[in-house]
């Protein structure tokens, strides 16, 4: 695994560069990533590009050994830009554009600004696209970062009218499929279709769903006209975007499958703090963040590429500056990161940023040095990690045993229509893995249109939507199957399925859904069973050859209970690890990583040939060692 760093030329006096460059590869940085948000550097005015800085920037680098992410810029257009073309802005669901003054202020529909992105990609990609040093090609950044992916602008509604049109071709067959006959929505031409949005009440959930297709279907094309033009003109590089924390406004399976890389932005302590975590946990975690955020995320994304290829492109370095608090985290913290990504199989783990911004909105956000260039606390942590990636043997392949399946419209679905506060299928997956993680296994997180043959336990917390594909698979397979509330609860169209929940899966299960309550903090599904022979194993939770079913949520006793045992069924030896610590297994090695405030002992038989770390782990201690 490589170490790299973002950085930011145009931000610091030319005579910083080969100091910094220097130092960078000093620490064991290998890979910089440049020029995502530089437009305006690069092409002060319409047609005049001033390619002098960065032609001299690549040059240093190059010079230092450095290999080079260069970024393509469209994700800040610039002011002369928007004024030339002021309904390239996306709107948001109160119709108020989304101004210039920080970045991301574009529509995803906006036919205009996509030529405008050609045009500048193009030019970038001729430039340097067969520069010896530039290995790489980041499209963009953060696409849909502070709500962008969907936008309400008349652009999005002009494009949403075609994307119906292509998908029903009669708008008859669209009033059927939306269950329009209710409250008389009929519409009697795609025209006449508005956005969801500023309705008197709660928009039709098969309109919102449809939309949601609509706007993840547009990030995909707007990522693939980029990809497109770097593949053309700068052949043999990777192409890469960088995706974020519990973020699902669109289909990163699908944008994935164009990338060669996927990789995502890492910010283990900014995500605890802004996401549904308790307040205890919050407290213990503060300065580790939760021990499952980072390696869900991993999972997530290897599972994203068609190869498992993936990277992290930002890792938090020290306190952040968008979160309610911003903790620094705890000394070895950024050294785990690290290794808690090789663990897991990232080919690159790239640090955010290289120095601190004195200015604008991001000042407080640290990096791996000061504002005034001394180092900050991650910087000795980078050489550390870096001693003992070049230390230790390559990790080799993740074992295939333990699959997740998780469905970025499973999502969509349970924020349209949740029927209950806080029923996220993202939450409900995330807490699925960890608890199963809490047991030592190592998990693929993988799209319902995956292969799943090899795997001896599958997982399904919460897939409303179930085709006939993922039965066919399930039924062939001969893996131990957890399937979680709310799966198969609803049609490809958002309507309960003819037979109730769990819809198709009842070829595979003899039992139906006749109720849906949700107590305060539990939603809980009433059961029907077909056949008296299966049984109740748990509260709420039913059993039927290698099939376990799980009807209530949170029900976290329950949710571990039955985890456990269809883990031990399937041969697969659950540990009970101590709070905070976690294990990961990858080729021959073996990785234990203590995200606690407090020292724990290593549990004995996890490691065979010890490599790094002692018999007792500090706070964010890390072991490693041979398989036992």
């Amino acid at each position: 695994m490589k170490l790299g760093v973002c950085y930011y030329p145009e931000h610091w006096p030319e005579a910083c560069w080969p100091d910094d460059a220097r130092r960078m590869a000093g620490m064991g940085i290998s890979h910089v990533r440049i020029g995502e948000f530089a437009w305006s550097r690069i092409e002060p005015d319409p047609g005049r590009f001033a390619w002098d800085w960065l032609d001299r920037a690549v040059a240093v680098l190059a010079e230092a050994g450095l290999k080079i992410v260069m970024g393509t810029p469209t994700a800040t257009p610039p002011k002369w830009l928007v004024d030339r073309m002021p309904d390239m802005l996306a709107r948001d669901a109160m119709d108020r554009p989304r101004r210039f003054g920080s970045r991301r202020h574009y529509c995803f529909s906006h036919e205009g600004y996509a030529r405008e992105c050609d045009r500048i990609v193009a030019a970038i990609a001729e430039r340097y696209g067969t520069h010896p040093a530039v290995t790489a090609w980041q499209t963009d950044n953060e696409y849909g970062c502070h709500d962008t992916a969907i936008s309400w602008s008349p652009a999005a509604l002009a494009a949403f009218s075609r994307w119906l049109a292509a998908k029903y071709g009669k708008v008859e067959a669209l009033n059927t499929a939306w269950g329009n006959v209710f409250w008389s929505m009929e519409y009697r031409s795609f025209d006449e279709i508005d956005l969801p949005n500023l309705t008197v009440t709660v928009p039709n959930p098969a309109h919102e769903l449809d939309f949601r297709r609509f706007s993840s279907d547009q990030v995909v094309a707007f990522n693939r006209r980029q990809v497109d033009i770097l593949r053309r003109l700068s052949p043999g590089r990777d192409v890469v975007h960088n995706f974020m924390g519990f973020f699902t406004q669109f289909d990163h399976h699908a944008v994935g499958a164009d990338l060669d890389v996927a990789s995502w932005d890492s910010y283990p302590l900014g995500f605890l703090e802004q996401f549904w975590f308790s307040s205890e946990d919050k407290r213990a975690y503060a300065r580790a963040g939760h021990p499952d955020i980072a390696a869900f995320h991993h999972d997530l994304y290897r599972g994203c590429q068609r190869e498992g290829r993936w990277w992290v492109m930002e890792q938090q370095p020290g306190p952040v500056n968008w979160a309610r608090y911003n903790p620094a985290p705890l000394p070895g913290m950024v050294r785990l990161w690290t290794l808690e990504a090789m663990a897991h199989g990232a080919e690159l783990v790239s640090y955010f940023r290289w120095r601190q911004v004195p200015f604008a909105q991001e000042q407080m956000h640290a990096g791996l040095l000061r504002p005034d260039s001394t180092e900050a606390e991650g910087a000795d942590e980078v050489r550390q990690a870096a001693r003992e990636i070049a230390a230790l043997p390559p990790p080799g392949e993740p074992p295939r045993r333990t699959a997740l399946v998780f469905d970025y419209a499973s999502d969509w679905v349970t924020g349209i229509m949740p029927q209950g506060q806080g029923f996220s299928a993202l939450r409900i997956a995330f807490e699925y893995y960890s608890a199963m993680r809490g047991m030592g296994l190592d998990i693929d997180i993988v799209s319902p249109r995956a292969a799943l043959d090899g795997y001896a336990l599958i997982v399904i917390p919460c897939q409303p939507i179930i085709d006939a594909a993922l039965v066919e698979q399930l039924a062939a397979s001969e893996a131990h199957i957890v399937i979680g509330a709310g799966s198969g609860g609803k049609t490809a169209d958002f309507a309960i399925p003819g037979d109730l929940a769990p819809g198709p899966l009842q070829q595979l299960l003899p039992l139906r859904v006749t109720r849906v309550e949700t107590l305060r903090g539990q939603p809980c599904e009433w059961i029907e069973t077909v056949e008296t022979a299966i049984p109740e194993v748990c509260p709420g939770g039913y059993a039927h050859g290698r099939l376990r079913y799980l009807a209530r949520y949170p029900a976290p006793r329950e949710r571990e209970a039955l985890l456990r045992e269809a883990a031990t069924a399937a041969g697969l030896d659950p540990l009970a690890l101590p709070e905070g610590l976690r294990v990961r297994r990858s080729g021959n090695l073996v990785f234990v990583f203590n995200h606690a405030a407090h020292e724990q002992a290593l549990p004995e038989g996890l490691l065979g040939r010890q490599l790094i770390g002692g018999t007792v782990l500090a706070a964010a201690g890390v072991a490693t060692g041979t398989r036992p």
